[in-house]
């Protein structure tokens, strides 16, 4: 058993993570060890990576109410926990800005916090009416600023591509004939008019549209993949990685890197070689796991996290990779 004070989480907490008891089985924190979340939110994670015995956690968010929220975590934590209000891609930068060269752990809670989702005047769901949000950073392009200023073509590629959405064109034309849009409500009535909205529908025709434009005005995936590098560069031999996504958009990204950092690349063909990087660098992860995803019980009492899906993976003691672009910077 640690020394380490235990900190529970309290019964007025927004939400208990997903995978929690997964992900800290994952880290095998050790006492004194230091530790990244990349994605503080509620505080969930930092809170059972403590509990575990860390010595020290540093937790980011670009979300300035998600740190707002967690300083009394810190104060509780005796200086144990540290809040960055930062984009886990800055992770390197901001930890070598306090003399911090490597970590044993990162964990990465990828995508829209259930604090954000339930929380109306954000912007985020349109389950309840609000304004046309979505800034997990609370400044920059908004969503109302993409669906009202962006051409249809803009618009229709960003449904298509970062929500999978089969009827983008015709939505698309639909936002912009109904423009100016300026509330939740109106956008997610728009595109159940015109993808086509049955009682009794499983899913939401808005759905896609709303994780579209959420993950385009907060450059979700590009975000991801400069994390990933980010914590390729920080973590020791021996750290660990956990990343949970809750989308296939994020663990194609999370698998893909794992794959091809671990040297599980495909040797390729002569019609399709296998990438140069891929056969003369030496693998900068191992011990890639199996995905893994909620139980029932789990399922049962948050639905939200039926889409869920954990990867981990250890580093070990080769240096990062460096990618062509960056030779060339």
């Amino acid at each position: 058993m640690s020394d380490a004070p235990q900190l529970p989480l309290p019964a007025s907490a927004p939400h208990v993570p997903v995978l929690l008891q997964e992900v800290v089985a994952a880290l095998a924190v050790a006492p004194g060890e230091t530790h990244v979340d990349g994605t503080f939110g509620a505080g969930g994670y930092s809170r059972a990576i403590l509990a575990a015995g860390a010595g020290r956690v540093i937790a980011f968010d670009r979300d300035p109410d998600a740190i707002r929220s967690g300083e009394m975590l810190a104060v509780e934590s005796g200086g144990r926990l540290e809040l960055v209000r930062e984009r886990f891609s800055a992770m390197a930068r901001a930890l070598a800005e306090r003399g911090v060269a490597r970590v044993d752990g990162v964990t990465l809670d990828v995508g829209v916090s259930s604090m954000q989702l339930d929380q109306a005047a954000r912007g985020f769901s349109f389950q309840a009416d609000g304004p046309l949000d979505m800034r997990m950073a609370q400044e920059g392009l908004s969503a109302a600023s993409f669906v009202n200023e962006a051409d249809e073509a803009a618009i229709a590629d960003v449904l298509f591509h970062l929500g999978e959405e089969p009827k983008a064109r015709r939505i698309a034309r639909a936002i912009v004939a109904a423009r100016p849009i300026a509330r939740t409500g109106e956008l997610a009535e728009v595109v159940r008019r015109a993808a086509g909205h049955h009682p009794g529908m499983k899913k939401d025709p808005a759905t896609r549209s709303f994780q579209a434009i959420r993950i385009h005005v907060n450059e979700e995936l590009r975000e991801l993949e400069d994390g990933l590098a980010a914590a390729e560069t920080v973590l020791r031999p021996g750290g660990r990685l956990a990343v949970v996504t809750f989308h296939s958009l994020e663990d194609r990204i999370v698998k893909r890197f794992l794959r091809t950092r671990s040297g599980a690349t495909p040797a390729g063909s002569r019609h399709a070689p296998a990438p140069a990087a891929a056969l003369t660098i030496a693998p900068s992860f191992h011990a890639v796991a199996k995905p893994v995803r909620p139980g029932e019980a789990e399922l049962r009492r948050n639905p939200r996290a039926r889409s869920a899906t954990l990867r981990i993976a250890r580093r070990t003691s080769a240096p990062r990779w460096t990618m062509p672009e960056e030779e060339a910077a």
